[in-house]
């Protein structure tokens, strides 16, 4: 069984994989991952809870956006995984894609892996992913795997967490589809602003990568993030994978074995 994990700004999303197949799926609030030991019982007790034992861990792999993790999990799996082999994404590994940013070690390690995992499953295809995360980001890969770069937006918890905090009277919301374009209370009028902005932001990138890149020719878009299924019928994705980046780690590590 292969363990993975990406850890995001606030959540860690992890998956264990049994020949190829996603088997098990959690996510775990990156700001209580605690110590090695916190984290590490929490993976054991997981696994318990699912019947799985922890010694039938083969090997783990991982992506992450939060530097000050990375110690402490690493620590979790010196100490709780004995026999599994870590791999990390990360800058320098074998990955199948040609990077053409001009630094490509700036580009983040859950892009890669989405990036890896939308190539293996729509080979000999021009692809946008949209993640909609944290971030909301955009990433443009051609046909001959190459990864031309993309777009980084604040997503809608961000763009509501600052409308919070920067105003003396706008509130926190629930992000979830508004009623009416038009809000008549102060609650629908954000819901509606961070709703509406978003999708609107999001077809005008997708328009100017195809632009640039992609001028008459077919392009794969691809959802992906926790965000992605409130847009599941505006008919701006060809496909919603939410379990893109694992299955992108997955293929990563087994990338990292040839």
């Amino acid at each position: 069984m292969l363990l993975c994990l990406d850890v995001g700004n606030t959540h860690i999303l992890g998956g264990i994989f049994e020949n190829n197949k996603l088997i098990l799926r959690f996510r775990y609030a990156t700001h209580l991952i605690g110590t090695a030991d916190q984290f590490g019982i929490f993976l054991i007790q997981l696994l318990a809870a699912n019947n799985i034992q922890p010694q039938n861990i083969k090997a783990i792999s991982q992506a992450s956006v939060v530097p000050g993790c990375d110690y402490t999990i690493r620590h979790t799996f010196s100490r709780y995984f004995l026999n599994a082999p870590y791999f990390e994404l990360k800058a320098g590994v074998k990955t199948g894609l040609n990077i053409k940013y001009k630094n490509p070690a700036e580009v983040g390690a859950d892009r890669i892996a989405n990036a890896i995992g939308a190539v293996s499953a729509y080979p000999g295809q021009h692809i946008i992913i949209v993640d909609m995360g944290t971030a909301t980001t955009l990433c443009a890969i051609s046909n001959k795997k190459n990864y031309l770069g993309g777009a980084i937006l604040p997503g809608m918890r961000l763009g509501m967490e600052s409308l919070k905090n920067n105003t003396a009277k706008l509130m926190e919301v629930d992000i979830e589809p508004p009623e009416s374009y038009v809000g008549r209370t102060t609650k629908s009028s954000i819901q509606s602003g961070l709703y509406y902005g978003q999708l609107g932001a999001i077809k005008e990138i997708i328009s100017g990568f195809i632009e640039e890149n992609f001028k008459n020719e077919d392009v794969t878009i691809i959802g992906t993030g926790g965000f992605s299924q409130l847009y599941k019928n505006k008919k701006i994705f060809n496909v919603i994978l939410p379990d893109l980046v694992l299955f992108g780690l997955s293929k990563a590590f087994e990338y990292s074995t040839r």
